[in-house]
């Protein structure tokens, strides 16, 4: 009789496979709920956008060249941001402690969620730079690709850290809204997506050469002008990287927490 081998075990790439999958297959079966997060970047395009390409922006020899890039960033913002909540309601009704039985690595279960936040981030993207190019936005073909990479990178890191929110503060849904909000719409200002800042107040300048996400709006301009080696885009990827790998890390610590 032949002895049975046994199940052979999976490594922990293989593990945060199978969590991504799992995660992408709603996104998946209901591609309406990516047009669906669309909605507000594209009224800043169509109501906010005349106002800007009309004024002066900076830099660039067509004025959706620097709006469309501050856009993207947005999406790549308010589309991760709150994905906590969705960890969060799991938390709460048991999903992931479910989960948590199963031979899985439970770092995979973290790392896995997050990077599911880069495919649709970088689809989004892609349907607002093709929506923009019959109104005379010309993307660099090369710089274009990298800078899809960069929302992506940008995107886990954002999802990451909403994600460790969310575990922090798992019994209490105001608390993570509470956050949310009050964090959100001052990187946004401070980064310069919508507005120029040159002609802002010192303070202001200041805060925005700390906040992360300018770095990520400047190099994204430059990338989808073709100005691909240029310092800013070097501060972008590392300003990307470096939220990444904090919210990892930060995401990971909170879940061997709530998990021992």
């Amino acid at each position: 009789m032949s002895a049975v081998s046994p199940p052979r075990r999976r490594g922990l790439a293989g593990d945060v496979l199978i969590v991504t999958t799992r995660e992408l297959r709603p996104v998946a079966a209901d591609p309406f709920s990516l047009v669906v997060g669309l909605i507000q970047p594209l009224f800043f395009l169509l109501l906010f956008g005349p106002l800007v390409v009309s004024g002066t922006t900076p830099g660039t020899a067509h004025p959706w060249a620097w709006f469309v890039p501050g856009i993207l960033v947005m999406i790549s913002l308010f589309g991760t941001a709150g994905t906590g909540s969705n960890l969060q309601y799991d938390l709460q009704d048991g999903s992931h402690e479910r989960l948590l039985v199963t031979p899985l690595a439970r770092s995979s279960l973290f790392v896995g969620r997050a990077l599911k936040e880069f495919v649709p981030l970088v689809v989004q993207a892609v349907v607002v730079v093709l929506v923009m190019v019959p109104f005379g936005f010309r993307p660099h073909a090369g710089g274009g690709v990298l800078g899809l990479l960069l929302l992506g990178v940008l995107g886990v890191g954002i999802g990451s850290l909403s994600y460790a929110l969310a575990i922090a503060v798992r019994e209490q849904d105001w608390m993570f809204w509470t956050v949310h909000q009050t964090v959100l719409f001052p990187l946004m200002i401070l980064s310069g997506m919508l507005l120029p800042l040159d002609e802002g107040p010192a303070w202001m300048r200041v805060l925005a050469r700390f906040n992360p996400l300018t770095h990520v709006v400047e190099a994204e301009r430059d990338l989808f002008a073709g100005r691909i080696t240029t310092p800013e885009v070097g501060y972008g990827f590392l300003a990307a990287g470096t939220t990444a790998v904090l919210g990892f890390l930060l995401g990971l610590r909170a879940l061997r927490a709530a998990t021992h």
